[in-house]
């Protein structure tokens, strides 16, 4: 009798058993199969439709780890999707409870619980602060302390994904503690800590100078500065992009990390096969070198210029930016330093990129970069004039829209090379009535400079027809030239029209009078005797008809009347 009663209860025991193995299995299985779908971007209009997320949230303090795992890995992957999604999981009470789990779960669910506040934070500042709220950051510095490299890992992911967006979130990053931790992360053996830990420092320090300085003041600079040699081309991109961010801020941030010993190193990553080691390398050196002049005479001291060129001649696009921007920072500081861009060859990448590049801001970089090199000297001007650097900027000029960054570059920079040229044949093309007048005036204000003092250049002047686009140049201000000064300041009347009138001192059209382009077409016509200023004015045909009609008037007599004296009759030949 009590056997029968025992195997009866057994048999109870089994039944009642099994029924709560099934339910374990089936929301495994839920949460598995949830997750695997949520991995498909097809599913994610579906799964959101059927209250995916409150299903979940149960499950995440479920009595067996498995289906908590699976449960915060289908929550991650789902607000990763969106930021829509991302809030209908902050809505749903979800981080608490991650929160409070992060310091009791095991390795694999920390894993998944930090992806999912990595998920939810990267979408937006106001839902980095709600992971932050949630008490995540405190949990997160602990998982950077774990032996497991995944959740070393996964926990640093999070914490970038929460400093990248503000200087607020990232302060309360560093108030966490977190930044020494970081850099030791970064002396991990595991490739993938490394990476990661590197690019949290970078979105930590990027903010900021006082930021960066925390980074620094964490010994941050010399664990990293010796990775640029490293063989892992991802590795390096974070390590680059990090001293990049603490270089730009101030110039003892960049001299601490030049005396990390970054040169020469940094240069070979500027030929890496990795595009972004490339880039990152480039902007390192470009955030550098903007600071001062002595660090930039150690990038050229180093060969860096050479290297930055090669960069803008091979790259393309965005990535050519930070190469361009290099070049005119250290060109900005001296004339020494714009020779040596010179002396590499700076120039023609950088003429073809404002020829060839496609967006704006690249092309502005360009007209920016090559007025510093131009600005120095007239030696510094003729090496753009032989590039034909004013042309191309005129004609990037005149396509842009006039209150665009890129119409006010190239104008700066006309202006910059136009008052240090001397080339003539440079100038020339630029003497047009389809100038803009606001260029215009320096390339008159350049021949008004020249031609007082060289003799081959006034008949130079005369020959190429620059003379005759002058005056051109003078009538289409307002109807025309008012006065000359010819040789000998001797002033005569060249009238075009009513608009003609008579200006003290020199030559003036209408609208030239008390202007620059109206002193410079007077000292240029004060080069040249009246006869000339005459006889290149565009009124000067019609001032002759008039003489000729004048002059025929005169001398008008009846048909068959002529004054010439009479033949003698035939009577009289005959006698």
């Amino acid at each position: 009798m009590a056997s029968n009663a025992l195997t009866s209860s057994s048999a109870s025991t089994r039944s009642v058993l099994s029924v709560f193995e099934r339910y374990q299995k089936e929301r495994l299985a839920f949460a598995q199969s949830v997750a695997d779908m949520a991995s498909r971007e097809t599913n994610i209009e579906a799964l959101t439709s059927v209250g995916a997320t409150s299903l979940l949230r149960p499950l995440l303090v479920d009595s067996v780890p498995a289906v908590q795992q699976a449960a915060a890995l289908a929550l991650g992957r789902l607000a990763n999707h969106s930021e829509k999604l991302a809030n209908v999981v902050v809505e749903g009470d979800v981080l608490p409870q991650l929160v409070f789990s992060l310091t009791e779960q095991n390795r694999f669910y920390k894993k998944a619980a930090n992806f999912v506040l990595r998920a939810v934070a990267k979408h937006s500042p106001e839902l980095a602060r709600a992971v932050v709220d949630a008490g995540a950051l405190s949990s997160l510095t602990s998982c950077l302390e774990e032996f497991d490299p995944g959740v070393k890992e996964s926990a640093a992911w999070a914490i970038g994904y929460i400093a990248r967006h503000n200087g607020e979130l990232a302060q309360a990053v560093v108030d966490a503690g977190a930044v020494p931790l970081l850099v030791l992360c970064v002396q991990e053996p595991e490739l993938a800590v490394r990476r990661i830990s590197a690019s949290a420092l970078s979105d930590i320090a990027k903010h900021t100078p006082e930021l960066a300085q925390t980074v620094v003041d964490a010994g941050a600079v010399p664990v990293l500065a010796p990775l640029l040699s490293n063989q892992d081309g991802k590795l390096k991109r974070q390590v680059s992009s990090a001293l990049g961010q603490i270089a730009k801020h101030t110039v003892d941030l960049a001299e601490t990390v030049v005396d990390g010993e970054i040169f020469p190193t940094v240069l070979l990553c500027l030929r890496d096969p990795e595009p972004f080691v490339r880039k990152n390398a480039a902007t390192l050196i470009c955030e550098v070198a903007k600071h001062t002049a002595e660090l930039s005479q150690l990038i050229v001291n180093s060969g860096g210029i050479a290297a930055v060129v090669d960069y803008v001649n091979e790259a393309r696009g965005p990535a050519r930016l930070p190469g361009i921007m290099c070049l005119g920072y250290i060109s900005a500081f001296s004339e020494t330093l714009a020779l040596s861009v010179v002396v590499a060859r700076g120039v023609p990448p950088l003429a073809q990129a404002l020829t060839q590049e496609s967006e704006e801001h690249i092309k502005a970089a360009c007209a920016w970069s090559l007025g510093q090199i131009g600005r120095h000297s007239p030696d510094h001007a003729k090496v753009l004039a032989d590039n034909a650097i004013l042309l191309k900027l005129l004609k990037t000029m005149t396509a842009s829209a006039p209150e665009s960054d890129l119409h006010a570059k190239c104008k700066r920079a006309l202006k910059c090379i136009l008052e240090k040229t001397l080339v003539l044949d440079a100038l020339e093309p630029l003497l047009n009535p389809t100038t803009p007048a606001s260029i215009l005036k320096y390339v008159a204000a350049q021949f008004a400079k020249i031609l007082p003092h060289d003799v081959s250049a006034r008949r130079w002047f005369v020959t190429s027809g620059c003379l005759q686009r002058v005056q051109e140049i003078a009538a289409s201000f307002g109807g025309g030239l008012a006065s000359v000064v010819g040789g000998g300041n001797k002033k005569v009347e060249v009238g075009f029209g009513a608009a003609a009138a008579a200006v003290e001192g020199g030559v003036a059209a209408t609208g030239l009078i008390g202007t620059k382009m109206g002193e410079h077409i007077r000292a240029i016509n004060e080069c040249f005797p009246e006869e000339i200023i005459k006889y290149y004015s565009p009124s000067y045909g019609n001032t002759l008809l008039e003489k000729l009609d004048a002059f025929g008037k005169n001398d008008d007599v009846p048909v068959g009347k002529s004054n010439l004296p009479k033949l003698p009759s035939k009577d009289l030949l005959t006698q």
